[in-house]
């Protein structure tokens, strides 16, 4: 129970800090704009796009293809920690599937055994829940202000780029197709790397592309591309930090080693009882 309240507490957090960032406003940023997210952040981030964008002869599709890139670099740490965090989380879900299912029974004192168990688990295998939620709580800002500096810039959203009218959704839904098909490969990605799956977790990596298709359909291409970007590149982030295929066999051979340690236990156990009856 305690767990699941800090989970809530943290996805509150998270949802608080963006309302509180995105400060409920969808009003275009300016040179006016005012304001810690509007003045300083948003418009900022609108400023270094337009400039980037100059290098490519005012191709404001580039600029944000470029300005995508150099943010995900940027929180590239992050989202390295984040990914170690949740892979250790995700290989001691067995024992703790084995310590519910031993601790199952919901009076005090049961429960509270199972929390300790629970603790000492995570402790032996590096593992900090709250602490693993901490870079989430960096990056959802810094992606959320260039989601809006694209969606709030006028100039962003009234360029062309290839076949794109940058304000207009795209007329042969190429970039909404490609976002959902990136998002989609991404959470197969992650999903492959696990050592079990359910159900929930299958459902979201089908449901996560559905509903990007669908929002990048009726968005502006400008969106869109954002998605397409920061998608493509979490593909190649997880096939460099979390290869599942590498995962597997780092795991597989694990269990080999200790399946053959168990084994060598047992013989050895077995060899001194016949000693003793010598």
């Amino acid at each position: 129970m305690r767990k699941r309240i800090k989970k809530i507490s943290v996805l509150l957090s998270l949802l608080s800090l963006t309302v509180f960032l995105s400060a409920c406003s969808n009003t275009p940023i300016t040179n006016h704009s005012t304001g810690i997210w509007d003045g300083w952040v948003v418009l900022n981030f609108s400023r270094a796009i337009i400039w980037l964008s100059k290098f490519f002869n005012d191709n404001y599709g580039m600029g944000i293809i470029i300005f995508t890139i150099l943010v995900r670099i940027v929180i590239l740490p992050l989202m390295v920690y984040q990914t170690r965090s949740m892979r250790k989380t995700q290989e001691v879900q067995p024992q703790l599937k084995a310590l519910q299912k031993k601790y199952s029974s919901r009076d005090a004192e049961t429960m509270q055994k199972l929390q300790a168990e629970q603790k000492k688990l995570y402790a032996e295998a590096g593992i900090n829940p709250i602490a693993g939620c901490l870079p989430l709580i960096v990056q959802m800002p810094i992606l959320f202000a260039l989601y809006q500096a694209i969606w709030r810039t006028h100039i962003l959203r009234s360029g062309t780029f290839l076949w794109l009218q940058l304000g207009h959704p795209d007329p042969i839904f190429i970039l909404p197709v490609l976002a959902a098909l990136f998002t989609f490969i991404s959470s197969w990605l992650a999903m492959k790397g696990q050592p079990e799956s359910n159900s929930m977790t299958t459902m979201m990596t089908v449901a996560r592309p559905f509903f990007i298709l669908i929002m990048a359909i009726s968005l502006p291409s400008a969106l869109s591309l954002y998605w397409v970007i920061t998608n493509a590149f979490q593909v190649g982030q997880t096939l460099v930090i979390q290869n599942p295929w590498k995962i597997r066999r780092e795991r597989d051979k694990k269990q080999r080693e200790e399946r053959e340690r168990k084994r060598a236990v047992q013989k050895a156990i077995r060899k001194a009882k016949r000693s003793k009856r010598k």
